[in-house]
């Protein structure tokens, strides 16, 4: 894909947290923490600093915990990349409320910006596809980012994967608590449950 062609991550983000409601968002390193920030600090936001590649883990774990929430993991490449086994079990317990999009801008941001493998021939649409997960697919335009945004509500298609050509705008970083504490009892307060 040409680079004129990548969609916006933050209006990407943005556009699939307009109309959130009660999801749970678990965000994976980097960038994606800082563009679900960007798009509103919220109770049930669980931004994971340093947790390389646990993203997905994370919220399938919360997926099967709250069957009646939508659980959607918003990450980058590179963290998928490091996790990529955890779609294999995803693919296994087929949660029907989880969503996972990946923001593939095809570089390790964290790091410098070097090449990540889906900027060669790695193919995440079909790696996902390949652990069993049915609901899976290529987002290129912002009106296929609206309608998969309306498809994380149902609680009965799951789970979904969606990856997304985004640009490599190293954009200002909005910055959410970083105190892992104060995270973890903050959404367990808004689930209902008593702090840690």
């Amino acid at each position: 894909m040409s680079k004129a062609n990548l969609l916006d991550r933050r209006k990407v983000v943005s556009s699939l947290l307009a109309e959130r409601k009660d999801t749970i968002v678990v965000s994976g390193l980097g960038a994606s923490t800082y563009d679900i920030a960007a798009a509103g600090d919220h109770d049930r936001n669980l931004y994971l600093w340093g947790a390389m590649g646990g993203a997905v883990m994370i919220g399938l774990g919360l997926a099967l915990a709250q069957p009646k929430l939508p659980v959607v993991v918003i990450t980058g490449d590179g963290e998928m990349l490091m996790g990529m086994g955890s779609l294999a079990t995803v693919g296994l317990q087929k949660p029907k409320n989880l969503s996972v999009v990946v923001l593939d801008n095809e570089v390790y941001g964290e790091t410098g910006g070097q090449a990540s493998h889906t900027a060669g021939n790695v193919d995440l649409v079909g790696v996902a596809r390949a652990c069993g997960i049915e609901d899976v697919r290529a987002l290129a335009t912002m009106d296929e980012i609206g309608a998969f945004a309306r498809r994380m509500h149902d609680l009965e298609s799951g789970p979904r994967f969606a990856n997304v050509k985004v640009d490599d705008a190293n954009l200002e970083r909005v910055l959410s608590s970083r105190d892992g504490t104060f995270i973890v009892n903050r959404i367990r307060g808004a689930l209902g449950h008593s702090p840690m």
